[in-house]
């Protein structure tokens, strides 16, 4: 019994020396605890540790620009696994400019359905007279339609990668939209190049003719001639040829540095960069289409003879007086003035 009492009495002494020593450890562990949870608290931007065991998704994204990871490929992008600002260009892709294309696109045809109803299509008051005036070269033709071409296949093909998912893929199936969808991609991009060719030819050979003068306030004045009662003075363009002109100077020189860069990615600019540049490039675009139909309409089926001047290059000479008086005058003065002239009459003998 002795020797059972002394065992139980070292064990004790054992025991409270042991709970003596790790007191203060467990003190200060408990200490440290209520602190951290304190100062996350208290700084909810505190950095997150990714690789943490239990770290909220949310947190996560919201306080780390980009979520890498370790790879033993030579490209440091491909270590990024998730970026929280993607999301908001994926909306942005899918949501919003779905939204802005339908709007504008949409919009501008039922405003050009709406001036076809209430002016229908703009005549020439006096007739065709049957005599034609030259208004364009065959070269100035050829830069045109090169242009002209070009933009409708590249709307088309870009208008597919925004609406095709929604309009097209469900009308011919997920196989054909994939292989339509890879062609067309491929043609965008090749065309492109083309697109700059014909803008920079018509950059070339009508910015003259498209410098403002004062003569175009006189033509905004006078309705732009849509009333048929005012008569718009113009030159070669008018104001409105003038307006569209330039806007398809800024809108073709940003979707064409836009598309270089899409084309060619990472070379300048890094992610958020292609982003960005991404949405310039489409908003852009919408707002270039839906110009490009108005100019369209009023070339066709908005105006009679406005189509010949592109069609065949000469125009008839009331259409010209009505719309292009200043132009007709010089024209006319140039053809006199280039018309052989007769003998000299001999003067009378003395």
């Amino acid at each position: 019994m002795t020797c059972d009492a002394d065992g139980v009495a070292i064990m004790m002494r054992i025991f409270v020396r042991v709970r003596r020593a790790l007191a203060p450890l467990v003190f200060l562990t408990m200490l440290s605890v209520v602190l951290q949870a304190d100062a996350q608290q208290t700084k909810p931007n505190a950095p997150v540790d990714p690789d943490a065991s239990a770290v909220k998704e949310q947190t996560l994204l919201q306080q780390e620009a980009r979520i890498k990871g370790r790879i033993d490929m030579p490209d440091n992008r491909e270590t990024v696994l998730i970026e929280p600002a993607g999301r908001v260009w994926e909306r942005f892709h899918e949501v919003t400019l779905h939204r802005l294309g339908a709007i504008v696109i949409l919009g501008m045809i039922a405003l050009l359905a709406l001036a076809y109803v209430v002016l229908g299509k703009i005549r020439i008051s006096a007739g065709r007279s049957g005599r034609k005036v030259l208004r364009f070269s065959g070269f100035e033709r050829f830069s045109h339609w090169l242009t002209a071409v070009s933009f409708v296949v590249l709307g088309l093909t870009g208008l597919n990668i925004t609406f095709g998912k929604l309009l097209l893929r469900p009308v011919i199936g997920p196989e054909s939209f994939s292989a339509w969808a890879q062609v067309a991609k491929y043609v965008h991009n090749f065309v492109g190049f083309s697109f700059m060719t014909g803008l920079f030819l018509i950059v070339v050979l009508w910015i003259k003719d498209n410098i403002p003068r004062r003569v175009d306030i006189e033509w905004l004045r006078q309705g732009g001639g849509f009333i048929k009662s005012k008569h718009a003075p113009a030159g070669r363009f008018n104001a409105g040829e003038k307006l569209v002109f330039w806007f398809a100077l800024g809108a073709g020189a940003a979707v064409i540095v836009s598309g270089l860069l899409l084309l060619f990615p990472f070379y300048i600019e890094n992610i958020a960069g292609m982003q960005i540049t991404q949405v310039v490039h489409a908003v852009v675009a919408v707002l270039f289409v839906a110009v490009i139909l108005a100019h369209i309409y009023i070339g066709t089926v908005g105006m009679e003879g406005a189509f010949e001047a592109m069609g065949t290059g000469e125009v008839d000479l009331h259409w010209a007086e009505e719309h292009h008086d200043l132009w007709l005058a010089d024209a006319l003065a140039k053809e006199r003035s280039a018309e052989p002239r007769g003998p000299p009459t001999p003067a009378p003998a003395k």
